[in-house]
């Protein structure tokens, strides 16, 4: 058996606990930008798919990813419930293939909790659970074999380093695909939606960039010139990002706000992943600048065009913010960074062509696949909460408790709560 890297396995581990430290952060960016009626219910959609994503990924997910490939498509089953992991070692960086196994297992956890950002409020969190196994099974997994399995589009030569394609632009694509078939909420563009809690929202934003330099910096598998680069790169983008957002949003609005702030660190953040391990430190400046203004324009303005209800923007930032990355690293990429790589555009490469390639197959995937599992699962349970529930907040007509209850007793056998942020 070839010897374990410390150094590398210890970096590893340490990025997988930074990557799962990103989703409950995920949980709580959402949470404070949902109104207080819909605060807990925000939170359990990205903290209940820890547990059940992580059983999903470990039985059947990592198999179909990595596992022995079958005609550019799909993993086999010789790795089904991790058979065989335990004593193998990655040739490349030597690290024990379970750490990878950990570390993957935190961005299949973190990717369909994304697509929540876009049904708050509105969305039954029993057929959420249900689409997110189903999603995760028949959709983030063939893309993630594709892309990082030794599937076709890696093949063709198309590059995503931490997940631009298969995370980013996959969840925001499906998390679009899904708001329009759940229809808008209640009131939507008549009465304001603003966030309750953004204070928590900054904290969750935090969060997010603290494991992002795990999930980027993590994905170089092993300590070393392409690690410390990456992590550069990911801090470049997301500064570049807050004053690109802010900038746009003074100009546009009047205002500078504290979450656009928060929204352009993450927009940052979106656009540097697919080429932060590719990518000089220099390049990840427009990449982080550009997709910030990007995600803002989608956000602040085409939303409100075409009148779809994205509640927390998770196409806005994580689908257009990844669909630009993806197309930045055909432009920026270059073998000087990362010799495994390819040269983009600006170095006379042509890398461009395989990334829009998988562009557009990752999004339509997304959409086709997206309908499909919803159509499906629509035949057998309510999607949506019903008007009353909807008025009453996800809180409690789903799980039957308030975030900010300041009193409550019970009277004829119900639970009555004085929370005057309950109309919120």
């Amino acid at each position: 058996m070839i010897g374990i890297d410390t150094g590398n396995t210890a970096w590893v581990l340490l990025c997988a606990t930074l990557v799962f430290f990103m989703t409950p952060g995920l949980a709580l960016f959402y949470g404070g930008m949902a109104r207080s009626k819909n605060v807990l219910g925000t939170i359990m959609q990205s903290f209940f798919l820890i547990g059940i994503i992580s059983v999903e990924f470990i039985l059947i997910g990592y198999t179909m990813i990595f596992g022995n490939d079958i005609g550019g498509m799909i993993g086999g089953l010789d790795k089904l419930g991790l058979v065989g992991t335990a004593q193998e070692v990655l040739d490349a960086t030597n690290i024990p293939e379970m750490a990878f196994v950990a570390f993957q297992c935190m961005f299949a956890v973190l990717t369909p909790a994304i697509i929540s950002g876009s049904v708050t409020g509105r969305m039954r969190f029993a057929p959420f659970v249900v689409f997110s196994v189903l999603w995760a099974i028949l959709i983030y997994n063939p893309m993630a074999h594709w892309v990082w399995g030794g599937g076709f589009l890696a093949e063709l030569g198309a590059l995503d380093f931490a997940g631009g394609l298969v995370i980013h632009v996959l969840s925001g694509v499906s998390g679009l695909t899904l708001c329009i078939l759940l229809g808008r909420r209640r009131g939507y563009g008549r009465m304001p939606m603003l966030p309750h809690h953004l204070p928590m929202t900054i904290l969750g934003a935090s969060i997010l960039w603290f494991g992002w330099f795990g999930f980027n910096a993590g994905s170089a598998l092993g300590v070393g010139d392409l690690a410390a680069n990456a992590m550069l790169t990911t801090q470049i983008a997301a500064a570049i990002g807050i004053v690109g957002w802010v900038i746009a949003e003074r100009l546009h609005r009047g205002k500078p706000t504290v979450l656009g702030a928060a929204s352009g660190a993450i927009a940052g953040l979106v656009a540097i992943t697919p080429a932060a391990g590719f990518v000089t430190p220099l390049a990840s400046i427009p990449i982080g600048l550009i997709g910030a203004i990007s995600c803002y324009v989608a956000v602040a303005i085409l939303k409100n065009k075409f009148g779809y209800d994205d509640s927390l923007d998770a196409f806005g930032i994580h689908g257009v913010g990844g669909t630009w990355g993806a197309i930045a690293t055909g432009l920026w990429a270059t073998t000087m960074v990362n010799p495994d790589g390819a040269d983009g555009l600006f170095y006379g490469g042509g890398l461009l062509t395989p990334q829009c390639i998988s562009l557009v197959v990752a999004i339509v995937f997304a959409v086709v696949g997206t309908f499909i599992i919803f159509k499906v699962i629509s035949t057998v349970m309510d999607m949506r909460v019903t008007i009353s529930a909807e008025s009453l907040g996800i809180d409690i007509s789903e799980h039957g408790e308030g975030a900010y209850n300041q009193s409550e007793f019970k009277s004829s056998g119900r639970f009555i709560t004085s929370d005057q942020n309950s109309l919120v």
